[in-house]
This record gives structure tokens, sequence and C-alpha cells, in this order.
């Protein structure tokens, strides 16, 4: 008798499968139209996106070709700018955190019935609701995210008797000066850590951002107006970053005349450097032996920690002359709507979390595919790439990573400004440290100079 349940209960599931799989049984599995999908990004390799590409392909008949085209980083934004005014762009492209601003207008935000701010919400880490989501509209989504974190020499800690990697700001002036070394002609030899000046530090107004936000600034007011020259903590973080340049200020460990701060580390003349999860391949391809390790960015004891974003999304292009050829029961190409709403249906797949128990529409067909849950695409691809997650879900199985787990962290807590021209704002930073550097401006009137600046030529 129980044989023969088992026997029921298998031909009910089998056939339960059956019916999900065929869209309630009652129809094939059918192509309406076609669209093919183009992806432009500056930073990643075709092969990071195949498998994902082919397991989508087979989910949904009405997607085509799935094409990655890698781009020039150096010429990329130009680029892509040129290319979507000519309706000859990508469909999806990848955009950094800081161009919405610049890009609004060429983006069309995600379909409300295909995702959601609440799902959004609740898959992201918070940097990305500032970043992309305004007035429930979603411009962009994100697979990775890299925040700050503190690169060390195992080697020269243990030389100087350090065990741990600094876990506040006191801790890593301390520790930076216990690095340091300098000759009888009062020159560097090695330096406790990249801090201090503007441009022989990568990414040294990454670095002054991070500083100005523990310090608890908004940097913009309510109206969307600068104020962080108006700001005390503006001023407190400027003067912190920059004493550690000044050769009289008893905290001296870098100075303008040194390798950039890449370079440094990588030789092992530099104790060191908060920089982002990439380099980490950087530092192993230029010097296979360095022993270092990764910790937390520094944190100001008693505030809420915090930590800066720096990363890319994806966008889907507003506008783009229709190439897709017609099938069979296709007469004409699909509207610029539907590529739209299928770039973005693949967007979500690529991104969110997927759900096994719920069968995925392709498209007007009304036809149900499920899921695969051995298959995670962010997951698959953030493997391949080895990056941080901007998923809570992978995040809280990368904490774990020895080597991801730190930034991954960092995401959580990671912060950003919205910045109008995020080009003119690195520069008039840069400006400002380094006629700090060079004495040629106090404290105050360097951040009340750069916030005029930037006002002034629309930031």
């Amino acid at each position: 008798m129980r044989n023969k349940w088992k026997i029921f209960l298998g031909g009910l599931l089998a056939l339960s499968f059956f019916v999900l799989i065929s869209g309630c049984g009652c129809k094939p599995v059918t192509q309406k139209y076609t669209v093919d999908l183009e992806v432009w990004g500056p930073v990643d390799d075709t092969d990071s996106y195949a498998e994902i590409f082919n397991n989508y392909r087979k989910l949904n008949p009405n997607v085509g070709n799935i094409v990655y085209k890698k781009q020039r980083i150096e010429t990329y934004q130009q680029d892509l700018i040129d290319a979507l005014a000519s309706g000859n762009g990508p469909d999806i492209f990848l955009m950094h955190n800081d161009w919405l601003a610049n890009f609004s207008n060429k983006i069309a935000p995600a379909p409300k019935d295909i995702l959601t701010e609440q799902k959004f919400r609740q898959n992201f880490v918070d940097v990305a609701v500032t970043n992309f989501v305004s007035e429930g509209n979603i411009f962009a989504v994100p697979l990775s995210v890299n925040s700050l974190a503190l690169f060390y020499n195992k080697d020269l800690f243990n030389a100087a008797g350090i065990a741990l990697p600094p876990q506040t700001w006191d801790e890593f002036v301390e520790d930076a000066v216990k690095l340091t070394r300098i000759n009888s002609n009062g020159e560097l030899t090695q330096a406790g850590a990249a801090i201090g000046t503007a441009y022989n530090i990568n990414r040294s107004t990454d670095i002054l951002n991070l500083l100005m936000l523990q310090n608890g600034l908004s940097m913009v007011d309510a109206t969307g107006r600068l104020n962080f020259g108006r700001e005390a903590g503006a001023k407190t973080a400027l003067e912190f970053y920059a004493q550690f340049a000044k050769s009289n200020s008893g905290k001296y460990v870098w100075n303008p005349t040194l390798h950039n701060s890449i370079d440094a580390f990588s030789e092992g003349t530099l104790g060191m450097m908060l920089n982002y999860s990439w380099q980490i391949a950087t530092l192993r391809n230029k010097s296979p032996k360095l022993n270092f390790a990764v910790s937390g960015a520094p944190q100001f004891p008693g505030v809420t920690p915090v930590n800066f974003a720096n990363y890319w999304a994806y966008g889907v292009a507003k506008n783009k002359a229709t190439k897709e050829s017609a099938t069979p029961t296709q007469a004409a190409p699909v509207s610029n709507d539907l590529r739209i709403a299928e770039a973005w249906k693949f967007l979500t797949y690529l991104t969110t979390k997927g759900e096994p128990q719920t069968a995925q529409a392709t498209a007007t067909t009304g036809v149900g595919r499920v899921f695969d849950p051995n298959f995670d695409p962010a997951e698959n691809y953030l493997k391949k790439t080895n990056q941080p997650s901007a998923r809570r879900d992978l995040i809280e199985r990368q904490k774990s990573d020895p080597e991801l787990g730190v930034f991954a962290q960092g995401n959580l807590i990671a912060k950003d400004w919205q910045k109008d021209n995020p080009l003119l704002v690195e520069t008039v930073f840069a400006e400002m440290i380094d006629a700090v550097n060079r004495g040629m401006l106090s404290i105050s009137d360097a951040v009340s100079g750069a916030e005029r600046k930037l006002t002034k030529t629309g930031y």
C-alpha cells in the first residue's frame, strides 16, 4: 500500500512540474518575438557573463543573443554618451555610481511591474538606494559594490612589533608613526601610511571623502546645495588628512616626492594604504611574494561606523535604433518599450535574489519557466570576478571570506553623496589638498574656497 502511495505522489509531483514548465499545460513554450541585448562595460571580460547569458536565454525564449562588449575605460564615458545620443549605443550599460546626474535623461527606469522599490531595498545595500533610487524610480542595479579597506604589509608590521592592524584612527596614527623610517638626511625611506597628499596617492580624494562622511557631514543640504564649506567637520577632516604630509607635525609619514602609493606598497616600502578590492590582483601581479593583508577602514570611536563607496551598476538605455529581426510569427521589429522591458527583466534576473518556487513569465507569452535553484547569476559573477557583493544575502555568505569579507562588510556601512559633476569634485578636492600641502592656503580658506569653486562652476 505504501509503495502505491509513493508511486502516486511521485507521479503527481512530476505532473505538477510539467504543468509549471509548460505554462499550465495549456500551450507549448512559444517564441513571439526576438530581442537581442547588447551590454557595454569597461571593467569585465566576456567570460564573466558567458554562463549567465546562456542560462537566461534558456529561461526566456524571447531573448536571442546577449553580447557583452568591453570598452576602453579611458574614453568609456564619452564614448557611451556619444553612442547613446546617436541611438546606436548598447541596450544595457555599466555606469559609475557618481554618474546618475549626467545620465538620468538617457536611462529608462525599471518598470514597476518588473522591479519594485521594495524589492530593490530588500536586495541591495543602502548606498545603492542613495545612488540609484529617486522618487520611486529605479535607474540602475549593481552586482558588486566596493568600499575602502586598509591594506597593510605584514612583514613591516611584524618588524615594528605591531601584532594587529589598527581599528581606530588613533591606532592608525600610532602605527603609521611606528612604521615610518627617516634617514639622517631627513628623507623618508619607509612610509608608515599613504595619506596626506593628493597626486601620488591612489584614490586620495576618496579617502578625504571618507573622513568627511565619518565626521558626520551631509555635504549637501536638503535643497541639494553644497554646504560642506560651512561645516566644521570638513575642516577637521582636511586638517587630519593633511597632517601626515607635514614634516613638523609629529605625525609625518608621507610626502609628495614618494612613489605612487600602489607602487610603494608593492615595493615593500609602505606600511599601510586605503584602497579597494580590485587592487588585490594589481598587487599580486606587481609583487607575487608581497606579504600583505586587508582590514576594515579605521573609524572614529563613539560614532556610527561609515565607509565610502566606489562601484558600477547596470542601466538600460532609454532609446535605441531598432535592429531586431522579425521571427516567423513576428511581422515587425519589437517596440522600444518592449526592448526596455526585456532588458530590465534580464537585469532583475542578473542582480536580484531568485525565487525558486515561482515561475518567471516570459514577456507577453504567459509561458512560465522555473528558476534553477542551484544557479544564482549574481553569485556566479562574483566568484568569477572575485568582487564583494552588492546584495545583502550574498554579503552574509562573503563575510567569512578571508579576502573579500572585509570589503563585503564595509559595503553595509558604505555611503556616498550626490555629485552633479564628479570629475570636477575630484579635481577641486585634489587641488584643495595640494594647496594646504604647499602652504598656499589655510585649512579654513581651502575648504571654503573649494565649495565656492564647485558652486560657481556647477558641481
